[in-house]
């Protein structure tokens, strides 16, 4: 079997032309595998770093690979799905629902008003990862602060990002994080 361009990527009429029902769950299986794998490294290069020089230098460093990251993800999604820089909350809900995590984590994503989007994520493998090896929790609302206003700007430059809720400042009911996504401009949401 070939592997053609995801389901999600595609129009209905595209669809009914390139998959059939079980090439698309196969694939879909196949991008969630990939993207554990690229988590799986990333984890334990972060764990490498952490175990010999410590949290907060893992922590730089991965600050570091998220500033380059957060854009060049955003610009390939914004390419894949031939979207529109500029293109307000509505492109950037596309684009987060087509980031690795979203293949392998739960999330949340609600529009509380034309101008709001908030993202929360109801699972995540890292702090579950973590749990099970009995790590302590990954404080990763730094990592937040670098990856998710980058990623936002590369979409739209009038977003601004906000933490709702991020460990190790995490919200009662709120186990991983959250995140506020806001546009000023209304012209063009």
């Amino acid at each position: 079997m070939s592997h053609a361009v995801p389901n999600m990527y595609l129009s209905t009429h595209q669809q009914s032309q390139t998959m059939t029902r079980a090439e698309e769950q196969l694939l879909k299986r196949e991008l969630a595998d990939a993207a554990k794998n690229w988590l799986a490294i990333d984890g334990l290069w972060f764990q490498a770093i952490e175990q010999e020089y410590g949290m907060e230098t893992a922590l730089e460093m991965d600050r570091r690979v998220w500033e380059q990251f957060s854009g060049i993800e955003a610009r390939r999604i914004l390419t894949r799905l031939d979207l529109p820089t500029g293109g307000g909350l509505d492109v950037l809900e596309t684009a987060l629902k087509n980031r690795l995590f979203h293949l392998i984590n739960e999330l949340q994503i609600i529009r509380p008003d034309k101008k709001t989007l908030i993202l929360t994520m109801k699972t995540c493998r890292v702090h579950a990862a973590r749990e099970r090896k009995k790590m302590p929790l990954f404080p990763c609302k730094s990592i937040g602060l670098v990856d998710f206003p980058l990623f936002a700007r590369e979409i739209d430059t009038r977003i601004k990002t906000e933490c709702i809720s991020c460990p190790p400042e995490s919200l009662p009911g709120i186990p991983y994080c959250s995140w506020k996504f806001t546009i000023s401009d209304s012209s063009s949401i």
